[in-house]
């Protein structure tokens, strides 16, 4: 059995067999740092970054931009590379809001996104001079043309709709569908309903639409099947209501390599088919062509990621299957327990040796749910060796929690073959610091 695969050009063997990211050895990080640790390869973020950007000025109408989506991973350090690199930021919240403003980010540079912006959520997005709302329902549209009146701002929005498309995603992942949580559906009239309604607000300055279809997706063609059902929707628009849209933000969704299954994907390959397509639609109506904006987090960090674990029990039950217990798990990744997504686990300790040895791997807390992957081949461990999970970089630091009172892990950032802490790891008193 060949070794486990090195699903990312950035990880390497060292002269021992161990495991390199981005030219460093994991061992001697894990020894510096402590496991579990996420590592963060800023020098592949920023190829993603660029790889947007340069793909959107080359083949979109000018003004078209990338907004990196926050919740993919949140931390103040990725909020200075995001913003050398031109790209505005996708927040949903105000604590990414705070975030990325602590990091020095331009509020007018940031798309306050979210199903339930309270009252409160939505003075702060004022207040602190949020450039753009993404405008879900008509409810958060009154609250948000009063409190933009009231200190004599005109807000700039999108209005959220929804395109009832299935790109075959998983369901959980899956936002485009007429019944959705997410936007006011097309289908039904509620969308022309409810731009009729923004068109009639004195304080709100509807900019376009946005629309989300979903994730991990590796071809352009539901996007420009999203295009089409959006363009026909302006098209409509323009007809009865005179409006005419100078932004289709197209979200996010573009996927990521998670194993060797999963294809590459070609950001500017893709983006080139939607313009072009986008292009043609538009000559059809004979419509200006608006700016394009894209949300992509995930394809940003995903694979600019991984997790280090130090291996504990390595156990098998015969018959059965063996198991590897590691320090971490569904407190630091709890994307398997939630969607079974599938990750490439390597044994960093012994990577080039033969993955000869059938495990799952399981994590440190008290639930039967708690495995980062079943059924994987790895080197054989032993209690002590290092283990790697490959294409952490999104979802995995963000939506880590406490449960079990397990500690976060902290979170080192890598370039240019150095390495520099970012997040510091949890202690005992921080997880106390709220509790009277």
């Amino acid at each position: 059995m060949p070794a486990s695969p090195l699903i990312y050009d950035k990880l390497s063997l060292g002269d021992r067999g161990q495991l390199m990211f981005a030219g460093l050895d994991t061992l001697e990080l894990a020894e510096e740092f402590g496991t579990p640790l996420y590592l963060l390869d800023e020098d592949r973020v920023r190829e993603r970054c660029r790889s947007y950007q340069e793909a959107l000025a080359w083949h979109m109408p000018e003004g078209s931009r990338a907004y990196y989506a926050s919740k993919a991973l949140c931390f103040k350090g990725i909020y200075p590379i995001i913003a050398d690199e031109g790209m505005g930021a996708d927040v949903v919240s105000p604590g990414e809001i705070a975030t990325a403003l602590a990091a020095g980010f331009p509020a007018s540079d940031l798309c306050f996104h979210g199903t339930n912006k309270t009252v409160a959520d939505i003075a702060y997005g004022v207040g602190q001079g949020v450039g753009l709302f993404v405008v879900d329902n008509p409810s958060e549209l009154a609250d948000l043309n009063c409190m933009a009146a009231s200190v004599g701002v005109v807000q700039r929005v999108l209005l959220r709709v929804t395109v009832g498309l299935d790109p075959h995603t998983f369901a959980a992942v899956n936002t485009g569908r007429v019944d959705s949580q997410f936007g006011v559906p097309i289908e039904t009239g509620q969308a022309a309903a409810f731009l009729k309604d923004a068109l009639a607000c004195e304080a709100i300055e509807v900019v376009g639409f946005h629309s989300h279809i979903g994730s991990q997706i590796f071809d352009a063609s539901s996007f420009c099947d999203q295009v089409d059902i959006l363009l026909a929707f302006a098209l409509r628009m323009r007809d009865e209501l005179g409006y005419v849209a100078e932004i289709f933000n197209l979200g996010g969704g573009f996927g990521v390599p998670y194993t060797q299954d999963d294809p590459e994907l070609d950001i500017a390959g893709n983006i080139a088919l939607i313009a072009e397509h986008l292009k043609a639609g538009c000559a059809a109506g004979d419509y200006s062509v608006p700016k394009v904006f894209l949300e992509p987090g995930r394809s940003i960090v995903a694979d600019a990621g991984i997790t280090l674990y130090t291996a504990g029990g390595v156990k098998t039950i015969e018959g059965y299957r063996s198991y590897v217990t590691v320090d971490g798990g569904m407190t630091d990744n709890p994307r398997y327990a939630l969607y079974k997504s599938p990750y490439t686990v390597v044994n960093a300790s012994n990577a080039g040796d033969d993955a000869d040895f059938e495990c799952t791997i399981a994590g440190r807390c008290c639930e039967s749910g708690d495995r980062i992957a079943e059924d994987i081949r790895i080197a054989r461990p032993q209690r002590g060796d290092i283990i790697a999970v490959l294409g952490t970089g999104a979802y995995n630091f963000a939506m880590s929690s406490n449960y079990n009172r397990v500690l976060r892990p902290a979170l080192v950032v890598v370039s240019g073959g150095k390495a520099r802490l970012a997040v510091r790891r949890q202690t005992i008193d921080d997880l106390l610091a709220l509790e009277m």
